[in-house]
């Protein structure tokens, strides 16, 4: 599977659905960013049951700042709507391989009662 573009009007329907979803901040005049991107782009071919997304953060400026966004590359990975990891920098091939494994072994049962036993903030 290749990867696919988000806008602000598309994330939220990406991100909050069940599975797993990786999210690429990037730009194209930012040097890390192109070293990552076949890197990001060979990982949606080998692991076809997961969602590759990418948001450009020029034509995407208000998402970008919405998501918290100060330095790029960024990778968000979600996984039944539940942000799990959001760390700039670029991964190698293989740090990459490490998170896609990390994040399919959470308990997700156990994320969900974490996420429901914090108090609301006000």
């Amino acid at each position: 599977m290749a990867t696919i573009a988000l806008s602000a009007e598309s994330f939220d329907q990406a991100v909050l659905k069940e599975g797993t979803v990786l999210v690429d901040f990037w730009a194209a005049w930012c040097g890390p960013c192109r070293m990552f991107a076949p890197i990001f782009e060979e990982a949606s071919e080998k692991y076809p049951e997961l969602i590759f997304a990418k948001v450009d953060t020029e034509a995407e400026q208000s998402l970008s700042a919405a998501a918290g966004i100060s330095s790029i590359p960024t990778l968000m990975a979600f996984r039944d709507g539940i942000l799990l990891f959001n760390q700039a920098g670029a991964l190698p091939a293989s740090g990459l391989d490490e998170l896609i494994t990390a994040i399919n072994n959470v308990d997700m049962n156990e994320i969900r009662v974490s996420l429901s036993e914090q108090p609301e903030k006000s």
